[in-house]
């Protein structure tokens, strides 16, 4: 007698088939293992509501998943956790703590170069308009001694490619201008302004290309000895406008001030017109 031939049941669709690409897929195993281990073996999906904030926390623990203090559902599965305002609220508590701890002068050197950069533009306008001091107090900077000097020669007052250039090209004449400033976070900058003026619009062309190059050469900038020594081109700036070339460097003078408050101190100061 022939065994009858039974019909295969139709297979229900798993979770994974019927999951959307945007679902968020967890592994986890069956509820009478999972309140022993916690590790996440079987397929099951949740959509998520907002995939960048619904985010669960995770671990990693060899090669298999493992949620930690993930409340689970009546259904057993995983609930998400929505951290949002809340957490942002802790971490504003933790970043308070924690400049309260030791931060305060984190804080306060934030604060001088924030003041720095948002009065930039204003402190342009003041240099151009000749303003020595309120073009610092506009930075949140103070001004506290200032030294200039004018030379009829540049050859004598130069180095290195440089000097060969005026030696072709004799220059008008040579302003330069030093100012030690007050960054406002127990800091001091030394700013050095050289104003070379040429007989003709291609030669200070042809100068500010030439001191643009790294290791050509430049004009000894007033507050140095020997050249080359303090303003080493690291934060520099410079400036032509038909006849006149404005070069300008800063450096530390004392403390440590940063990179961004050194090149704003160049930035601005290279606005300044010729005395």
């Amino acid at each position: 007698m022939k065994t009858p031939l039974i019909a295969p049941r139709p297979r229900r669709p798993t979770l994974a088939s019927r999951a959307s690409p945007e679902t968020v897929r967890y592994r986890r195993k069956p509820d009478h293992r999972l309140r022993r281990s916690g590790v996440l073996t079987q397929e099951l999906s949740i959509i998520p509501q907002n995939p960048e904030q619904d985010r669960p926390f995770r671990t990693w623990e060899g090669t298999e998943r493992i949620m930690v203090d993930q409340p689970r559902g009546p259904d057993g599965r995983w609930i998400k956790y929505k951290y949002g305002a809340g957490a942002m609220a802790t971490a504003g508590v933790v970043v308070a703590a924690t400049n309260g701890i030791g931060g305060g002068t984190a804080a306060s050197l934030d604060s001088a170069t924030s003041q720095a950069l948002k009065g930039k533009s204003s402190s342009k306008k003041s240099a151009q308009k000749g303003r020595h001091a309120e073009t610092w107090q506009r930075l949140g900077w103070r001004q506290l001694k200032r030294t200039a000097k004018r030379e009829l020669t540049c050859g004598p007052h130069s180095f290195g490619e440089v000097q060969r250039f005026f030696l072709r090209h004799p220059c008008v004449d040579l302003d330069r201008v030093v100012v030690t400033v007050d960054d406002g976070a127990g800091n001091t900058i030394a700013v050095s302004v050289a104003w070379v003026k040429m007989p003709r619009a291609g030669e200070a062309s042809d100068l500010k290309r030439l001191v643009d190059k790294d290791g050509t050469g430049n004009v000894v900038l007033l507050g140095e000895a020997p050249p080359g020594s303090r303003f080493t081109g690291k934060n520099y700036d410079s400036r032509l406008t038909k006849k006149l070339v404005v070069i300008a460097e800063s450096a530390p003078a004392s403390g440590r001030p940063g990179e961004a408050t050194l090149e704003t101190a160049v930035d601005v100061a290279v606005e300044f017109p010729a005395p």
